[in-house]
């Protein structure tokens, strides 16, 4: 569990960049299919060189430089979908970092992580939508996210630096012990979260913009139609 008591690390297994492409018929271009990279590569404000975002608009940018996913959770997703087992491996999930030992419940937003030669912090959890759906052929797959709170987490980059595989993540500074990963995640998708909570989550300053946007919304009501976002409609 989180906790200022025992700040964890981890060990890099993983880093993976993409290009975007035209991968499905009358829908948008994505850069989800990431490949294995085992040099160094540079961290800049926006994340991995040579990565690319498709929609700028939803993905990338300084707030979500970097998509953290938890080779914890693979397993889960193999018994979850016994016919598709073999496709779930670090990396498939259109993640920048694989890692195992950090997950949403070990780590909490604003943590400061050190990351090779790079400095990063923890910015928000991801917004699962359609395309993961249509990368992995799994139609319930977005929702499935959702609903777990197994949806990784994105990065600001505070310092950069190089960073590659075999490098050791470690949280260096936690000033919100109290707002673990998961407990935000499950409040963003929560219709009926608690007016207090909305509101100091709205608030929360080493939160992305983006989400205390929305957790802005939240506390005047507004509830999000999901299904264009998960299942493209």
């Amino acid at each position: 569990m989180a906790g200022k008591g025992h700040l964890p690390s981890a060990v890099v297994t993983g880093v993976f960049i993409g290009k975007a492409e035209n991968r499905w018929a009358n829908k948008p271009p994505s850069a989800i299919r990431k490949h294995s990279v085992d040099g160094a590569l540079t961290i800049g404000p926006e994340g991995f060189a040579g990565d690319e975002q498709a929609d700028r608009t939803v993905h990338g940018g300084k707030e979500k430089a970097l998509h953290h996913y938890p080779a914890d959770h693979l397993a889960f997703w193999q018994h979850h979908f016994p016919d598709q087992a073999d496709r779930f491996v670090p990396g498939c999930f259109g993640e920048n970092i694989s890692t195992m030992g950090l997950t949403e419940d070990t780590l909490c937003v604003g943590d400061i992580l050190t990351l090779g030669g790079a400095t990063v912090q923890i910015s928000q959890g991801r917004q699962p939508c359609w395309k993961l759906n249509a990368h992995m052929a799994l139609d319930s797959l977005a929702m499935q996210f959702q609903r777990t709170g197994f949806t990784g987490w994105y990065y600001r980059v505070l310092e950069s630096g190089p960073a590659h595989k075999g490098d050791r993540m470690a949280v260096i500074d936690r000033p919100y012990p109290d707002w673990t990963l998961r407990r935000v995640i499950e409040a963003r998708f929560d219709p009926a979260l608690a007016p207090a909570v909305t509101k100091d989550l709205s608030t929360l300053p080493v939160l992305s913009q983006n989400w205390r946007e929305a957790f802005a919304k939240k506390a005047q009501g507004f509830k999000e139609k999901t299904g264009p976002r998960l299942k493209g409609s």
